[in-house]
């Protein structure tokens, strides 16, 4: 009897899926990404040959930059009025540190928001070598692992030297842009003069690429603000940066 029964229901169960009975529930989607003008990760030089005090002035010229009312009208220029930036320290090819992760800049409070946490956090990483090619692989993955999605995806890449551990930049600098990434540069030329070249050659990439050296560290600041107006905005020719800082972006 129990036998039959067993049968009887299983022949039930078949005839119902056969027939076009409910489904087995799919498993639920992952959330929806935000959707962002620009998802920009910036990765920055924090090798050995960077010492504390020019290491205070590249993390001071980021986070006045981002205090400048000029980057935050680029930020509120595009489509949907924000970006998600991300800002990255890094030495050798696996010393990667998120100094701060990332964060949607919409208006003047997020964005002195991580003006402040860049302001305020301290330095974690000393040395390790110089990995520009693993500074650009992390990137694009953190870019990949984000939860956010946007038609331009970059990564800006600044240091004070080139390559001398991890995987050859060039190589990975292809890789990525064969993807859909944009790498830009910000060479600092204090000890390597003709870093420039480098980075021209083997680490910017992508659609819209551009680079911006700056002489020292002292001139960090201006340059840094140049390029975040750039990128944030758009403006595919540096002759056009003025242009960009003075333009009323609001809508």
């Amino acid at each position: 009897m129990r036998i039959a029964a067993i049968v009887s229901f299983t022949m039930l169960l078949l005839t119902a899926l056969f027939a076009g009975g409910p489904p087995v529930r799919a498993q639920a989607p992952a959330a929806a990404l935000e959707e962002v003008d620009l998802e920009l990760v910036l990765m920055v030089d924090a090798s050995g040959s960077v010492d504390q005090q020019e290491y205070a002035l590249q993390r001071v010229g980021y986070f006045q930059a981002f205090r400048d009312p000029r980057v935050i009208d680029a930020i509120r220029s595009g489509y949907h009025r924000k970006i998600a930036v991300a800002y990255i320290e890094w030495t050798g090819p696996f010393l990667q540190a998120a100094i701060a992760d990332w964060t949607v800049l919409s208006d003047a409070e997020s964005v002195e928001a991580f003006a402040a946490r860049l302001q305020k956090a301290p330095r974690v990483l000393y040395g390790g070598g110089t990995a520009v090619g693993g500074a650009i692989q992390y990137g694009a993955d953190s870019i990949d692992n984000n939860r956010f999605t946007a038609q331009r995806k970059v990564i800006d890449v600044s240091g004070d030297g080139s390559n001398t551990s991890g995987p050859v930049a060039r190589v990975v600098r292809d890789r990525v842009v064969a993807r859909g990434f944009t790498i830009n540069g910000l060479p600092i030329l204090t000890d390597e003069p003709y870093l420039d070249r480098f980075y021209q050659d083997e680490v910017i990439g992508g659609p819209g690429a551009f680079m911006i050296p700056a002489s020292n560290f002292e001139d960090f600041a201006k340059a840094i603000r140049t390029k975040l107006i750039r990128e944030i905005a758009g403006v595919e020719d540096e002759r056009d940066v003025s242009v960009a800082e003075s333009k009323d972006f609001e809508r």
